[in-house]
């Protein structure tokens, strides 16, 4: 009677162990599918000479885009690339957007390019974690140390130059480069939306970053687009990004890494806070470690 008793007992158990599951599971689908979408910002001041812009729209499809808005001729601002990392073989160590934020004490942050060793197949399968050695595509320079000439030919990708006195350029400057980032194309060139090859990572909707300039060249865009997000934001196309780069008012830009590494995040009293919705390994909210990144310090508002 005792051993009926004992396996009824455990039976009960194991029934009410896969009914919580099956109660999270649902729990957790709903959410998925019904997220409240945040509210539109408009030029909200972040620093000085730093605004912040939320776009939430449902047409053609839910999009949610954040753009942060940086006047380059504005007092105490300066910029800094994610620095080299520790690891034999490897450039860089996989930091978070917000850890990268948190350890050099800036205002705001995004993430950087494309990277190798990478992979993404679950939740605890994927590369690099945080510590892991990984290595950038293109050039990267911080502070006046280049770090990496990147593992593909320069003909490849294309770089944001940003100068110790926060001058900003896609061409090579002359003397020393100070601050470099890049990414794998142009998107818009003096003015013009480039043509697109019609191919799946061109045409599909995907997380996007971009940095973009203004003609005068005194106004920095960074431009990221949560995706993968059912009913709350599904990603933008290459030429979608590149119209809002347009409308923002960039005159030049980049594509800079997209899918789970894209993230933009501001401090908040020496916490980090993230403002978009990152997407790793299909979590909502949660953050890719990644390659470099790039930096913003800024003067609070007065």
């Amino acid at each position: 009677m005792r051993l009926v008793y004992i396996l009824k007992r455990t039976l009960m158990g194991i029934v009410l162990a896969l009914l919580c599951m099956v109660v999270l599971a649902v729990g957790f689908m709903y959410w998925y599918f019904h997220r409240p979408l945040p509210p539109a910002i408009t030029n909200q001041s972040l620093y000085e000479g730093v605004t912040y812009t939320r776009i939430v729209q449902s047409e053609p499809v839910p999009q949610i885009i954040h753009i942060a808005e940086i006047d380059l001729r504005a007092d105490g601002l300066s910029f800094l690339v994610t620095p080299s990392g520790e690891l034999d073989n490897f450039d860089f160590t996989g930091l978070t957007t917000s850890q990268f934020l948190d350890a050099h004490d800036l205002q705001l942050a995004i993430n950087g390019d494309f990277f190798d060793p990478w992979k993404d197949y679950g939740v605890f399968n994927y590369y690099p974690h945080v510590g892991d050695g990984t290595n950038v595509r293109g050039l990267s320079a911080s502070q006046g140390d280049i770090t990496t000439v990147g593992y593909v030919s320069p003909r490849y990708y294309a770089t944001l130059y940003l100068s110790q006195d926060n001058r900003a350029s896609f061409s090579a400057p002359q003397g020393e480069i100070y601050n470099a980032i890049s990414g794998n194309l142009y998107l818009l060139r003096n003015g013009e939306m480039r043509s697109f090859r019609n191919e799946p990572y061109i045409q599909k909707r995907h997380p996007r970053t971009a940095v973009g300039l203004s003609q005068d060249e005194t106004t920095l865009y960074w431009v990221v687009v949560d995706g993968r997000q059912p009913n709350y934001s599904q990603g933008a196309t290459i030429p979608e990004l590149t119209q809002m780069l347009l409308d923002a008012g960039a005159y030049t830009a980049i594509n800079l890494d997209g899918g789970g590494s894209s993230t933009i995040v501001m401090d908040d009293d020496g916490i980090p806070n993230i403002l978009n919705s990152p997407i790793q390994s299909r979590l909502p909210a949660r953050e890719r470690p990644i390659a470099n990144h790039l930096g913003l310090y800024a003067k609070p508002l007065p």
